[in-house]
């Protein structure tokens, strides 16, 4: 099942119907939708001011997030649009540093829909054409854009290199394999040297491309060399103005002095995406950015769901002697990120939706599992208790497994899925805004 999301106004419920009603692509690749689309909306994308593209299968969402807090600290309005919605379809489009009010969201899916409604576009083509539509309204000094999925192929890739400021690839592994493994003549074989084309297509002439080099695999790093080399992008594979070390992050002055980084954002994961972020920033020559407003921005910048620590609300309220963590990872990097956070024993409670890993959680925690209770996800279809093994017991709900959960000293993670994690944040309260 898709996630259109719903809508308290009926105007945008009109348009979410309509996208709900949108027939998936079946094998159709490349771009030649997407720019037929803009097209007759006049090339939204080529009004923009200076964009920052980011890439990746793991933390490119939360290297936009920094990225946007830090061009916030220094006084800009950021444009920023990031997929999926945890809770409300608006979360996806952020104009000069609000999301989208119904009232213009429901105007501009009305226009994008029309104009492509012989084209056949994907729900994922329609919103980003949405977003650049609003983006190029709306005046702002800087746009931040997360890549859908791949990068090649993905809508966003419309974008031309005349917008664009810096792009960046952040974590790299394999998901989405049906997709970003199709088989192709004239694309790499080996399944991480092919995830790293993919990604690296959004390399553009002339554009600084940062990656996190000496994170990836050698194919994957001889896979980007090769696509940014025929692109001829500005390859950066070694960080210059910042330094990462087991989880610490440090801003590095020209006399190479650091700075320490406080990150906001939980787990040593991050201070990678915190580093690819910086150096995206440095990187680029279209808009200054002050070493305050980076310092700034890493300790300020929110991404939720990605190892967010519950607030009070009626769903935590339910295990009120427990710090309740939530993260909507779902892959085998996810997996590994989580493991690296937590160092002791946990309650697990999770939910995965079909076609995902089910053991892309569990296995990196290993015997740290105390607990382990299987939740549905809420309007998909997904993995039944059996296939988490036999000390997994399942809960219609996540309200039911925490109430299942012992009252101990260990910490309560729900994982497995961002659809789950949207859920978990409606029920507490604690709305993306």
């Amino acid at each position: 099942m898709r996630d259109f999301g719903r809508s308290d106004d009926p105007r945008v419920q009109a348009q979410l119907d309509r996208l709900a009603a949108l027939s998936l692509p079946q094998g159709r690749l490349g771009l030649d939708t997407i720019r037929a689309l803009m097209e007759r909306l006049g090339n939204p994308h080529r009004k923009l001011p200076p964009v920052f593209h980011v890439a990746g299968t793991n933390g490119k969402g939360s290297t936009c997030a920094f990225l946007r807090a830090m061009l916030e600290a220094q006084g800009y309005k950021v444009h920023v649009t990031t997929s999926p919605h945890l809770v409300r379809y608006n979360e996806r489009i952020r104009l000069a540093g609000e999301l989208i009010s119904d009232a213009m969201l429901a105007d501009v899916l009305e226009e994008v829909l029309d104009a492509g409604e012989d084209l056949g576009p994907s729900f994922f083509e329609v919103t980003i054409a949405a977003a650049f539509l609003a983006f190029a309204r709306v005046p702002a000094d800087v746009c931040v854009v997360e890549v859908g999925m791949g990068g090649r192929f993905d809508a966003t890739n419309v974008l031309e290199r005349e917008a664009l400021a810096a792009c960046g690839i952040a974590a790299l592994g394999l998901d989405h394999e049906r997709f970003l493994l199709a088989p192709e003549e004239g694309v790499p074989k080996e399944p991480m040297a092919r995830i790293a084309f993919e990604k690296a297509g959004i390399a553009k002439r002339g554009v600084p491309l940062v990656t996190l080099h000496n994170t990836y695999p050698p194919e994957a790093q001889s896979a980007i060399r090769a696509v940014a080399a025929r692109a001829g992008a500005a390859l950066l594979e070694v960080f210059t103005n910042c330094y990462q070390f087991k989880g610490r992050a440090a801003f590095l002055r020209d006399d190479y002095s650091e700075v320490p980084l406080v990150s906001s954002l939980s787990g040593e994961h991050q201070a990678l995406n915190l580093c690819l972020a910086i150096e995206m920033l440095v990187a680029q020559s279209k808009l200054a950015v002050s070493e305050a407003a980076i310092i700034t921005g890493a300790k300020t910048a929110r991404w939720p769901a990605r190892m967010q620590r519950l607030g009070r609300g009626p769903l935590s309220a339910l295990a009120p002697d427990q710090p309740v963590w939530l993260d909507g990872g779902h892959n085998p990097s996810a997996g590994a990120a989580i493991a690296a956070h937590f160092e002791g024993p946990l309650h697990l409670i999770i939910g995965m939706i079909e076609g995902k890993d089910p053991r892309a959680i569990i296995d990196p925690l290993g015997e740290r599992i105390r607990t382990l209770t299987v939740v549905p996800v809420p309007g998909h279809d997904h993995h039944g208790v059996e296939v988490f093994g036999p000390g997994a017991r399942a809960a219609d709900n996540v309200e039911e497994a925490l109430l299942g959960i012992p009252s101990d000293d260990y910490p309560i993670l729900i994982a497995g899925s961002l659809y789950l994690a949207g859920e978990v944040l409606r029920l507490n309260d604690e709305l993306p805004d």
